[in-house]
């Protein structure tokens, strides 16, 4: 089974890469308070019609390039 994790575009400046960033929320282990935690994935596209501020859905693959181990596979709505 693929992983598969929604984020934002938040560049697209290389050509048939996109950088996503993708937010998460974790809960502080002794005060409780919860807390939103970034971190920014490089993933493939094959038609650059992407822009930054997209909700788009990537999925794992294969290793594409030293960085790249993800594939946009949808916008999100």
């Amino acid at each position: 089974m693929k992983r598969k994790l929604q984020g934002t575009i938040v560049s697209d400046k290389m050509p048939k890469t996109v950088v996503v960033k993708v937010e998460r929320i974790k809960k502080h282990p002794k005060y409780k308070r919860r807390y939103k935690v970034s971190k920014k994935y490089k993933a493939h596209v094959e038609d650059g019609d992407f822009k930054i501020g997209d909700k788009v859905v990537i999925e794992e693959c294969r290793p594409l390039s030293k960085d790249k181990k993800w594939r946009v596979i949808k916008g999100a709505r």
